[in-house]
């Protein structure tokens, strides 16, 4: 397997960090999650928001003070030549982490040298998304902006992620949900949260302290196109229980139902009928099937083209 490592394409057993590493001891590394589709029918492969991912890592890491050498033509070009190169024919995660390579122990943000590490494997579905997760509320609070902000993918804060879905799986369940420090709902462990009522899509607004997910605005797009009214606002732990439908989304989870709460069923404790409906139209759009979201997708291996 390849990898792209201190700006080369090399075998994956020779990418190798010190134990010294700063971002290693720190946490201060800054990762995408990005998929590939595969579609063996007509033998075509399709990169899903390559572009946007990538612009959000270059944004976001200007937070932590870090630049790479490697600009965003270069390095949706990198990643289309390691899926090639491992020759991958199925479903495929990407994922790029841009960490502080020097060997020095000071938590700081200033005096070191970023680098990019990007590899790919094999990857099906992260949660279930046919049947519906049982869900738990997580004792775990959400990290607040003005702590380490939840907006940025940062390595260090998915210990918060850890710690919430640990204690969901310990329980029984199959994730957690986090709520923030005013008490309303911020996400899952990894993935951002939709409710429906009365054929209203809700998810919570960016300042409930939530990752600004590529995945969630794709699900606003299809409700929008759909004629489904979409609002970004504070939910309460109490509206989960009473909701119609919930789902988390996001690269990894795509869209998975939710259908059970802290042992309380929704609805009809099934996948409901919008969620169903805005998880066929993303997973169509994702394969490539769809015209109107050919936008989403970078071609990676086409025959038509």
């Amino acid at each position: 397997m390849k990898v792209y490592f201190r700006g080369k394409i090399i075998e994956d057993n020779d990418a190798k960090i010190s134990i010294r590493t700063n971002s290693f001891h720190y946490g201060t590394a800054i990762f995408e999650g990005i998929r590939a589709y595969y579609n063996k029918d007509s033998d075509t492969m399709y990169g899903l928001f390559v572009k946007e991912h990538y612009q959000r890592l270059l944004r976001n890491i200007k937070v932590l003070n870090m630049n790479i050498n490697e600009s965003l033509e270069e390095l949706i070009e990198i990643t289309k030549q390691l899926v090639l190169i491992n020759q991958h024919k199925e479903d495929v995660y990407i994922r790029p982490i841009v960490y502080f390579a020097d060997e020095a122990i000071s938590p700081k943000l200033v005096g070191y040298s970023a680098e990019i590490a990007i590899f790919t494997l094999p990857l099906g579905n992260y949660i279930d998304t046919d049947d519906g997760i049982k869900t738990k509320i997580a004792s775990w609070t959400r990290l607040k902006d003005n702590m380490i902000p939840p907006m940025l993918k940062i390595a260090g804060a998915y210990v918060n992620s850890a710690l919430a879905k640990t204690e969901a799986l310990k329980a029984g369940a199959d994730e957690a949900i986090v709520l923030n420090q005013d008490g309303n709902i911020a996400e899952g462990s990894a993935e951002n949260i939709f409710i429906v009522r009365n054929n209203t899509l809700i998810t919570p607004s960016l300042s409930d302290d939530i990752l600004e997910g590529i995945t969630r605005h794709a699900i606003k797009t299809i409700a929008k196109d759909l004629n489904i009214n979409v609002e970004e606002r504070s939910i309460s732990r109490t509206e989960l229980y009473i909701a119609d439908e919930i789902f988390l989304c996001g690269t990894g989870a795509q869209i998975s139902p939710v259908v059970e709460v802290d042992g309380i069923k929704i609805n009809t404790g099934k996948p409901g009928p919008i969620t169903n409906q805005i998880k066929q139209i993303y997973f169509d759009a994702v394969k490539g099937k769809i015209e109107k979201y050919t936008n989403w997708l970078t071609p990676i291996i086409d025959k038509n083209h």
